[in-house]
């Protein structure tokens, strides 16, 4: 079985007017982290899958865990798409191991 990986990327925004607003918000971002995505930049999360089929599911546990309002977008790209992506400015750093490897020497 040959695997495709596939990145997920959701980009929300959402109120935070109100307390309800805020704890909604901070709900969403914690399921988000929780399961498996990473922080780009603000309001981006990005989680990298096996698989389409996956992605899918991943994409429907996100419908179903998205707050009462607000605009929350995703966007499914191949990894060879999501390797073409260019820093315009700044640097990326990070200690966090980002790698479709399944061993991982430390």
């Amino acid at each position: 079985m040959s695997y495709r990986f596939v990145r997920i990327i959701v980009f929300f925004d959402l109120p935070v007017q109100t307390a309800e607003n805020r704890r909604n918000y901070r709900m969403f971002r914690k399921f988000l982290i929780k399961n498996g995505f990473m922080m780009m930049q603000e309001s981006v999360y990005c989680r990298m899958v096996l698989n389409q089929n996956i992605a899918s599911n991943v994409i429907r546990n996100v419908r179903s865990n998205k707050p009462p309002e607000g605009l929350v977008q995703v966007l499914t790209v191949t990894e060879k798409q999501f390797s073409k992506m260019e820093l315009i400015t700044g640097s990326y750093t990070s200690e966090v191991i980002d790698s479709d490897e399944r061993l991982v020497v430390i």
